[in-house]
């Protein structure tokens, strides 16, 4: 699968008390990352997504944490589709400080398809593993 990138920037409401990028933030950019990716990269906007009665609930999340990011860091998200399962997806992910190139931290999250109006899991129909399999 293709991996694709977004650039983002450490903000000051990001930093904690211990003075960088609090631990829930790493999760917020792949998330901010994803949702840009689906237009830019993937072709269907969430807005889309949603019009269509779908959306992504977050089964597992799984973050490794390397080196801190500080205020004002640019840093790249750059995240794959490892695996598209029957009602899912796990989406494997990098977060790089742009200045070092070095690894900040990885992980994967697992995403489940479900039906906005019953809030519960459906199979991913085919038209959209094939948007998912670029």
């Amino acid at each position: 699968m293709q991996k694709f990138e977004t650039t983002l920037q450490v903000r000051p409401d990001d930093i904690d008390m211990n003075q960088h990028v609090h631990a829930s933030r790493y999760m917020d950019y792949v998330l901010a990352a994803r949702y840009d990716q689906m237009e830019r990269c993937y072709k269907m906007a969430m807005e889309e997504f949603i019009q269509l009665g779908f959306g992504w609930f977050v089964a597992t999340a799984h973050v490794q944490f390397k080196r801190p990011l500080g205020l004002g860091d640019h840093f790249i998200v750059r995240t794959w589709v490892e695996e598209i399962l029957k009602s899912g997806v796990k989406v494997r992910f990098e977060i790089i400080k742009q200045k070092t190139a070095k690894l900040s931290c990885d992980g994967y999250f697992e995403y489940t398809m479900v039906n906005l109006k019953t809030a519960r899991a459906e199979k991913i129909p085919d038209w959209i593993v094939a948007k998912y399999s670029v």
